[in-house]
C-alpha cells in the first residue's frame, strides 16, 4: 500500500460516524493507523479497515482522563501520534433565539460548547507532548459556520467560531513543532445529533437530508454531501510533506457557500 500517510498514526475523536468514521476509513485507504474514539461502540465497530491497524476506544470527549488514556494506548499500539483529528459535535438544528427559553440556553449552552469546543481543547491538551516528539499536526472539523451565519442556530455558530478561534490560537502557540488547521465543512448527510438538553439527542440530521428536495442552494449544487467527499482537506493537512509550511489555516470545503452566502435575506422576516 502507498499513500500519503503511510506509517502515520492518527487519533480521530468521534470517529464513528458521519465526517469522523469517512476521515478514519480515507487515512486507513492513505496507509496510516487510527485510534477511532467515540460514545457508541456499536458505531465504531463499522469503522472499515485493516484490524491490524485500527484501534478503537469508547469514550466521551468531555472526560480528559479517557482522552489521555486514547493518547497512550495509541502510542503503545502504534508507537507514535502524529495527527490528533478533533472532530466530535453535535449541531443544534438552527434553534434561533426566539425559539429558546432562558432556561433551554442555560443547559444547551453547557452541552454544545462541552463537546463542540471544550471537547478539541481536552483532545489538543492530551495529545500535544506526543504530537511535539513527531513534529505532527491538529485538524480541527470546522464548519461554515465558523465563518457565516445560518448554518446553525446561535449557540451552534456560536460554538464554531470560537473553534475558528481555538484553532487559531493553538496554531500560534504549538508552533514551530506542531501544525493546527482546519476543515471548514459544508452541510454533509451524516447521523449528526443534536444536544440532548433540548430533546434533540435521538434526531439525525439525515432526516433532514431525506425531506430535501432538489438540489442544494449553493453554487457548487451538484458537489456531494457525503462525508467522503470531504475527506481530501483532511489527508492534506496531515501529511507533512504535502502541508509542511501550512500552519493556522482553515480550508473551506462548504460547496462555494463563502462566495455567494445562504440565500435567505434576514432570520427575522416572520418576527
Amino acid at each position: 500500500m502507498s499513500g500519503w500517510l503511510d506509517g502515520h498514526a492518527a487519533l480521530i475523536t468521534g470517529g464513528g460516524s458521519g465526517i469522523g468514521r469517512a476521515v478514519a476509513e480515507r487515512f486507513l485507504a492513505e496507509g496510516a493507523s487510527v485510534t477511532v474514539l467515540g460514545r457508541d461502540p456499536a458505531q465504531l465497530d463499522q469503522v472499515a479497515g485493516d484490524p491490524s491497524r485500527v484501534h478503537k476506544v469508547t469514550a466521551d470527549v468531555r472526560d480528559s482522563g479517557a482522552l489521555h488514556a486514547a493518547v497512550a494506548e495509541t502510542v503503545e499500539r502504534f508507537g507514535k501520534l502524529d495527527t490528533l483529528v478533533a472532530n466530535a459535535g453535535v449541531w443544534d438544528y438552527q434553534r434561533q433565539l426566539t425559539r429558546l427559553s432562558g432556561k433551554e440556553i442555560d443547559t444547551a449552552f453547557d452541552e454544545v460548547f462541552s463537546i463542540n469546543v471544550k471537547g478539541y481543547l481536552l483532545a489538543a491538551e492530551a495529545a500535544w507532548p506526543e504530537l511535539v516528539r513527531t513534529r505532527g499536526s491538529i485538524v480541527m472539523t470546522l464548519s461554515n459556520s465558523s465563518f457565516y451565519v445560518n448554518g446553525g442556530g446561535p449557540l451552534y455558530t456560536a460554538s464554531k467560531h470560537a473553534c475558528l478561534g481555538l484553532m487559531r490560537e493553538l496554531a500560534y502557540e504549538l508552533a514551530p513543532k506542531v501544525r493546527v488547521n482546519g476543515v471548514a465543512c459544508g452541510g454533509m448527510n451524516t447521523d449528526l445529533r443534536g444536544p440532548e438538553a433540548l430533546a434533540l439527542g435521538d434526531r439525525s440530521i439525515a432526516a433532514s437530508f431525506a425531506k430535501r428536495q432538489g438540489a442544494p442552494p449553493i453554487p457548487l449544487h451538484d458537489s456531494g454531501t457525503d462525508p467522503r467527499d470531504f475527506t481530501a482537506p483532511y489527508v492534506l493537512l496531515a501529511a507533512r510533506e504535502q502541508s509542511g509550511t501550512i500552519t493556522g489555516h482553515a480550508i473551506s470545503a462548504d460547496g462555494g457557500i463563502g462566495v455567494r452566502g445562504f440565500a435567505r435575506a434576514a432570520g427575522g422576516d416572520h418576527l
